[in-house]
């Protein structure tokens, strides 16, 4: 390996801990590939994270990545959230991905879309502790098509 192209490696790798680290509002950012891009509809993606601060407001986005070949417009997702104590709620959103023309809404790169959907907005987790998230597809397909990966982001809300 070159000298050049051990510099710049250095300086790629040091770019990407800076941008890490200056994101000051992010308490956990997760994402999980789907596997060859199918999601059947009992693969539950699973997201647990620690709360410590109690009196802090967070919010809540989900994200999503999907490739050209993805047939809909929005997607349906299925979302249980339990706190510490096993409380829970459930919820459905939907997702809109394109725009009524069809054309993608989040930030593209080659093939490959990524969207993000505030789920809940200025929220107090009001539990220390583990919560856990659990997140299905809603398309009623039995294996979806096109979606690449979910993620789960909890945020402060500053």
């Amino acid at each position: 390996m070159t000298y050049l192209r051990k510099l710049v490696l250095v300086v790629i790798v040091c770019q990407t801990f800076f941008l890490l680290a200056c994101d000051k509002k992010r308490v956990f950012d997760n994402s999980f590939p789907i596997e060859n891009a199918q999601w059947t509809l009992d693969d539950a993606k699973q997201f647990s994270f620690e709360i410590e601060d109690t009196a802090a407001l967070y919010n809540v986005l989900i994200n999503v990545r999907n490739n050209n070949e993805y047939e809909y417009r929005n997607l349906h997702l299925f979302i249980k959230m339990t706190s510490p104590s096993k409380k829970y709620f459930e919820d459905t959103v939907e997702f809109q991905l394109a725009d009524h023309r069809g054309k993608w809404m989040g930030k593209g790169a080659g093939n490959i879309w990524q969207s993000q959907l505030m789920m809940l907005k200025n929220v107090k987790l009001l539990e220390k502790g583990a919560y856990q998230v659990d997140i299905l597809q809603g398309m009623r397909d039995d294996t979806l098509e096109s979606i690449t990966d979910i993620g789960l982001r909890i945020e402060l809300a500053i």
